[in-house]
């Protein structure tokens, strides 16, 4: 990806988002965010994952976005925490240990050839009808996944039988730069 963030834009949408996290599981509500960084005003889709003792409690993100990147952060830092419907709205008790990852995407690029798709730098979209299912680049590298076990778990998390790829499938890819909490 080019026009990368900068370890201090990083630092300012990880706050954003936890203080947005922390906000509307004590109060109900986010808390009002402006930002001065110029970096941070740029259009990207963007993911948000908060996960509690190393593993997932929650991820919502948009490919796309109509607003600068740290307000669309703060809209998937509340939806990741409170919506993402795998998992119960976060309570009080959730905000004792939790860590925040964030996704800062790519745009969609449609594939014509799985061959295309690099595990570990590419992300994947799966569109059959209303069936949608995606996963970030790091999914496939945390589990140790090749392209094809990849592409399974995708069409798996779309609803759609596991070879679902290798039919009628649209395919997308994009990159992301990756940061979170340590």
């Amino acid at each position: 990806m080019s026009d990368l963030l900068t370890k201090k834009e990083q630092k300012e949408l990880l706050k954003i988002a936890r203080d947005t996290v922390v906000a509307v599981v004590t109060d109900g509500k986010p808390s009002p965010v402006e930002t001065g960084s110029p970096g941070l005003n740029g259009p990207n889709g963007c993911f948000v994952t908060i996960k509690q003792q190393g593993r997932l409690r929650g991820c919502i993100g948009n490919f796309i976005s109509d607003q600068p990147i740290y307000r669309l952060v703060q809209e998937m830092a509340l939806s990741a925490a409170t919506r993402d419907p795998r998992f119960y709205p976060m309570k009080p008790h959730d905000l004792e240990e939790f860590k925040l990852e964030i996704s800062v995407l790519s745009p969609l690029r449609k594939i014509q050839s799985v061959e295309e798709i690099q595990v570990g730098r590419h992300g994947i979209y799966i569109v059959k009808g209303s069936y949608r299912g995606v996963l970030l680049p790091q999914v496939a590298s945390e589990y140790g996944w090749d392209r094809d076990t990849f592409l399974r778990h995708t069409c798996l998390k779309a609803g759609l039988p596991e070879n679902a790829w290798q039919k009628e499938c649209d395919i997308f890819i994009f990159s992301a730069q990756v940061f979170g909490e340590e």
